[in-house]
């Protein structure tokens, strides 16, 4: 019992030692004993310390930004072109091209010697179309046709000096030849759709004719030399008065001119009128569909009827 009590006795006191030992050395010294070591410098001492200042622009990264909240996402790269890519076109601009005024119906004159009544591929050309296309700005519509009747052929029509139907082997050199003779084409040249562009205006048109002067400038149609042709300041394209309107040009003025694809047509009065416009041909079996559909359902209806006839309502 006494041994108990003396080791019970051991161990508080060495408990309370220990406890002591530990507050004296967490204890700052006081001011009547030794001064506490300074370890900054005296200079700066007498500086107050700068907070941080809660307006720092937060670190940048590779990964992103470090933020008040944490990182953020780093914000995405913007490249900005300096101009708008430009697509070259299938068939390439001819440019500067004197092109004079020509008109279906146009009567032979000196510097026109062949009349427009017929053309290279139509010889009811004026009959097909609806009658004279009066070049007279006077006798036009706000849409660049004439005003005494609606055109039945597209009044947006040039004219290029080839005709591939006299000149059968250079024809089958031209870009779209196979595939305009598998459709059944008689002429693969017959209103193939073309650009023609003065200042900054650009008209459609369909080939509709030949010249002038000439009918077998290949070279110069679909090869890229000079027109052939010396008159007229060597002129290299017919234009119709529809054309001429749209541009605002007059006869001799130099435009560029290009093929093109149907792709490449927009919208424009050039798509509005004409039994031999592309677009137009290509609505009418559509509407042919259509008109076949609705026949068909007003017969079964008419039959259904007639049997509803039939039946005796019980009195």
């Amino acid at each position: 019992m006494q041994v108990k009590l003396t080791v019970s006795i051991l161990m508080t006191s060495i408990a309370f030692w220990g406890s002591a030992v530990t507050t004296e050395a967490q204890t700052p010294a006081k001011a009547s004993g030794k001064p506490a070591a300074i370890t900054a410098k005296s200079s700066d001492s007498k500086a107050p310390t700068k907070p941080a200042s809660s307006t720092a622009k937060p670190a940048a990264t590779s990964k992103g930004a470090t933020g008040a909240i944490g990182p953020t996402a780093p914000l995405p790269r913007v490249y900005a072109p300096t101009r708008p890519r430009e697509v070259a076109p299938k068939y390439p601009w001819r440019r500067n091209i004197a092109a004079t005024i020509f008109w279906i119906g146009e009567t032979p004159t000196e510097n026109n010697p062949t009349p427009n009544h017929a053309s290279s591929w139509d010889m009811n050309w004026q009959l097909n179309y609806g009658g004279f296309d009066d070049p007279n700005k006077d006798n036009r519509t706000w849409d660049f046709r004439p005003k005494n009747f609606t055109p039945g052929l597209n009044p947006f029509y040039i004219a290029l000096p080839f005709n591939d139907i006299t000149n059968p082997e250079i024809a089958k050199l031209i870009p779209w030849y196979k595939e305009r003779k598998a459709a059944g084409a008689k002429s693969v040249c017959q209103s193939v759709w073309v650009a023609v562009r003065f200042g900054n205006k650009t008209c459609f048109a369909q080939w509709e004719d030949c010249g002038p002067f000439t009918t077998s400038d290949h070279k110069y149609v679909f090869e890229g030399k000079p027109p052939a042709n010396k008159e007229n300041n060597g002129a290299g394209l017919d234009v119709s008065p529809a054309v001429r309107d749209f541009l605002g040009i007059s006869s001799g003025a130099l435009c560029d001119w290009r093929f093109c694809d149907e792709s490449e047509v927009p919208d424009g009065p050039w798509k509005r009128y004409g039994k031999n416009n592309t677009f137009l041909n290509k609505e009418q079996p559509d509407n042919e569909a259509l008109r076949k559909q609705y026949e068909e359902l007003v017969r079964k209806r008419e039959e259904w009827l007639k049997k509803q006839a039939t039946i005796r309502v019980p009195q």
